[in-house]
């Protein structure tokens, strides 16, 4: 056979592989991170903070995201009824008095697709990888399962989802011909998808999963965490207040995993400088202490253990993050302010979310597992842009059409041998 013939051949093969490979599609199940998606509250309160707050509800309604819920005045109604409650004794949060929530949608895509119910582009996230996947030939709620959860609690809180994810999984893939699922997760998902694995025998996982796809990962926690502790986070809105929007973010749990991992940041390094006392990760109960928020560290004693459980997944890893986009590494407050003033923020590489230094953590498995280890740095891509980058969606469809290229060669090996 002349090389140019064998050219031909292999080229046509290759293209006829690609045509075939939407009937040998790998299910798909999405992980989403920190705000990622709906939760659904009913209301039944004896008193309320406001007299246009409502105090009881006959049918559950959206509370994330909403955004008619996040105007002025308005807006208190809806901190004093998506904050939690931090019990010491129990060392578990719940939720204020007369008011029950829900996360709806498990195993379907809608609810991760869309945080605002009214499709708003505003509260899109997953809409987009949803529609490229779609493109390929996989089918909502079908071959594409999303798998939300309370994202305000920790893993130490999320014990019940972590078995309905694993269900989830082995029915995924039963009902997809026996085919092993990727996993799409985002932000903190990523480190959810960690501990999820973690928990899974090898022979689990070997039979369960075909790889991870995870963007944006919280690896290492974040330097965010820490300047949210002290003046919260607007979550890029004009409209939003970072003070009044702090009220209800430190009460989550999920902030306080979130913080620097002692595995990434050194114990001396500072991360809050006053002229009176420096903070690190070594003294941060002073921290807390300082803030006037004990509640803080006593959540970071929860969870840090789930931080430093950093074994690799022992499945094939596909990390993306974005890079050179201004990020948090210090708060500076000038000579004579504390932590009730305003610091400074000083800036370090990242995606503006994530520090690098924990975008890269998945970098560390490549010695420490058999399993591939596959890494794509996306310049100027910030923490939500992700989801909508053109780069990012090309490099789902290269893994999802390669993976069912493998399907096709594994099942018409003679053939293609």
């Amino acid at each position: 056979m002349s090389l140019k013939v064998k050219y031909i051949f292999v080229a046509c093969t290759y293209y006829l592989l690609v045509a075939m490979s939407w009937a040998y599609l790998n299910p798909v199940v999405l992980i989403p991170g920190d705000g990622g998606c709906q939760v659904e509250a009913k209301l039944n309160k004896s008193s309320v903070v406001h007299y246009i707050c409502e105090k009881t509800s006959k049918e559950y309604f959206t509370i994330w995201l909403n955004l008619e819920l996040l105007v002025p005045l308005v807006i208190d109604c809806w901190i004093d009824n998506i904050k939690l409650y931090y019990d010491n004794n129990t060392r578990t949060t719940h939720n204020p008095e007369g008011v029950e929530t829900r996360v709806p949608g498990f195993g379907g895509t809608e609810t991760v697709e869309w945080l605002d119910p009214s499709h708003a582009s505003s509260g899109s996230y997953f809409n987009d990888v949803v529609a490229t996947l779609v493109s390929l030939g996989h089918v909502r709620n079908k071959t594409i399962k999303g798998a939300p959860y309370d994202f305000r609690k920790a893993p130490n809180e999320n014990s019940e989802y972590f078995v309905d994810l694993k269900k989830l999984i082995e029915d995924t893939y039963e009902d997809n011909d026996k085919t092993a699922v990727i996993i799409i997760a985002h932000s903190m998902g990523g480190p959810m998808t960690l501990y999820f694995l973690n928990m899974q025998t090898q022979a689990w996982k070997d039979k369960y999963i075909k790889s991870i796809v995870t963007l944006s990962a919280v690896w290492g926690g974040s330097m965010k965490a820490v300047k949210v502790y002290a003046i919260g986070d607007d979550l890029g809105s004009l409209a939003l207040r970072e003070s009044i929007m702090k009220q209800m973010q430190i009460t989550f749990p999920s902030l306080a995993w979130l913080l620097p991992s002692k595995l990434f940041w050194k114990p001396d390094e500072v991360l809050v400088q006053t002229d009176k006392k420096n903070f690190t990760i070594s003294n941060l109960q002073e921290y807390f202490r300082g803030l006037s928020f004990p509640e803080g560290w006593e959540m970071r004693k929860d969870t840090e253990p789930y931080q430093l459980h950093f074994k690799p997944p022992g499945v094939e890893v596909h990390c993306l993050y974005g890079v050179n986009v201004p990020t948090v590494e210090k708060l500076y407050y000038k000579k004579g302010t504390w932590l009730d003033g305003y610091p400074t923020l000083l800036n370090g590489d990242g995606d503006g979310t994530v520090n690098r230094r924990s975008l890269e953590g998945c970098l560390h498995w490549r010695d420490l597992q058999k399993q591939k280890v596959f890494q794509r740095e996306l310049p100027k891509v910030d923490h939500l842009q992700i989801l909508h980058d053109k780069n990012t969606l090309s490099y789902l469809v290269d893994v999802v059409r390669m993976a069912a290229i493998q399907n096709i060669r594994r099942k018409y090996w003679f053939w293609y041998s």
